[in-house]
């Protein structure tokens, strides 16, 4: 058990409230060394109404929640299990890219975000190799994994911390062969997930000893009550996984984990990826955390529609959405499933798989990176070109399996370069009020945030 040091960066409400909206942001101070991290302090948030545009619709205000001015700053992954239920308190982390952070990267923290108290940032990690956080469903615990593997070799450590920081405790720490197989993992997946009943936490990681071709890749997963770990889907496909649980609370469903599969993809024996897919892309399953019950989502390898990789659940249903790519029409359409037998991997032709594409209320769809609310309500993603002129919306969703999104409103373009460590990334928070975005328009990527959503119908 580790003693917890702490160190915040406050914003009075007053200030935060009657923060300017300068483009240029505000210096901050560097990071102190990691022996002194109770002093050292972050600048505040800033108000940026410089980013809302004529189309922007009224009610809706924008903050910059980071302005560390030596290293950048991001949101987690939008899939990310990073909230508190209560809406109030999340994670992001310093020293980090749209897509993670390097390992050996002693600065690199996360960071709670306290909404309610001007949005100051409390760091919650000082371990370098700190990575894959998730925040337990009752928004108590800050679960995060310390990676200091090597192909073949190595130890993976799981820890635990309050939310407030106190009470740091090491669940777990594997640095021997995974139960009942010879495989040790490395080339940790930057993303963890949680079931909803805070008791199972799945990660994936690279499972070759260095020499191997073709060597597997695969899914722990870790019951947190008991201290162990089994790995539960493995096979060269599973490089780029997305895991994602439930957040159902049925109990059967609760046992439910989302995965790619990337078909056609290409890595050395070291686990560096050289190619992501090939042929008719990646397809997406269901999988149960025992290994069990294995399932197809109806998406993609028919030669015209591809899974882009990216996709969630639909709140706490049982249903789920991915992006894709289209050849005809040219197109990247939001289409939403459901999981179905098993069949060989034919994605779209699926049989029993019922689909139904979400924007096709939308003229000429280009979407990518999205996520919803825990109700499954409301849907953020962003709108192509991926460039500086890229978009942020805001959908009404429909019925489920029936009906398109019966609004998509216009939120703001946050001019950011797009480019892959500055993707932006949107999500909502769990009430779907408040959305969340990356960018790199001052110069340096950062993480933001979008209030006032409910005035958005």
């Amino acid at each position: 058990m580790h003693k917890t040091t702490r160190e915040s960066r406050s914003c009075s409400r007053r200030s935060f409230l009657r923060a300017t909206g300068a483009a240029v942001v505000a210096g901050a101070a560097g990071i102190a060394p990691r022996t002194a991290l109770a002093a050292a302090r972050l600048s505040g948030a800033l108000a940026r109404p410089d980013l809302l545009d004529e189309k922007s619709p009224a009610g809706i205000e924008i903050f910059q929640l980071t302005t560390d001015t030596d290293v950048p700053s991001s949101h987690l992954y939008m899939e990310a299990q990073i909230f508190a239920p209560d809406s109030r308190r999340f994670v992001l982390h310093r020293s980090a890219h749209a897509h993670g952070s390097d390992k050996n990267d002693p600065r690199h923290q996360y960071l709670r975000c306290d909404i309610d108290d001007g949005c100051s940032l409390h760091p919650l990690t000082e371990e370098t190799g700190a990575t894959a956080a998730s925040v337990s469903p009752d928004g108590r615990y800050l679960y995060y994994f310390v990676n200091e593997t090597t192909v073949g070799g190595g130890r993976l450590t799981l820890k635990r911390v309050n939310l407030d920081g106190s009470d740091r405790q090491t669940v777990m720490v594997v640095d021997s062969p995974l139960p009942d197989t010879s495989y040790r993992p490395s080339g940790i997946y930057p993303l963890s997930t949680v079931s909803s009943d805070g008791r199972r936490l799945a990660l994936s990681a690279f499972l070759g000893d260095g020499q191997t071709q073709n060597a597997p890749f695969g899914l722990m997963v870790f019951d947190v009550e008991q201290a162990t770990v089994r790995l539960i889907l493995q096979g060269p496909t599973w490089c780029n996984m997305h895991p994602q649980y439930s957040r159902s609370t049925d109990p059967e469903a609760a046992h439910d984990i989302l995965v790619q599969e990337n078909h056609g993809n290409v890595a050395t024996p070291t686990g560096s990826i050289t190619q992501l897919t090939g042929g008719e892309g990646a397809d997406i399953h269901v999988i149960r955390d025992d290994g069990s019950n294995f399932r197809d989502l109806p998406w993609g390898r028919d030669g015209n529609e591809f899974c882009q990789g990216h996709q969630c659940w639909r709140g706490r249903t049982t249903w789920a959405i991915t992006s894709t790519g289209c050849r005809q029409p040219s197109e990247a359409q939001l289409i939403e499933g459901r999981a179905a037998p098993h069949a060989d991997h034919v994605g779209i032709r699926t049989p029993g798989g019922i689909r139904n594409d979400i924007s096709r209320s939308f003229p000429n769809p280009h979407f990518y990176h999205f996520a919803t609310d825990i109700a499954g309500q409301r849907l953020v993603s962003d709108a192509g070109p991926l460039d500086k002129r890229a978009a942020i919306y805001l959908a009404q969703l429909g019925a489920a399996g029936q009906e398109p999104a019966r609004t998509f409103t216009y939120l703001l373009s946050p001019r950011s370069s797009c480019t892959k460590g500055a993707h932006i990334h949107p999500f909502l928070s769990p009430d779907g009020v408040m959305a969340f975005f990356n960018s790199d328009e001052s110069g340096r990527l950062q993480a933001y945030m979008v209030r006032g959503l409910e005035h958005c119908t």
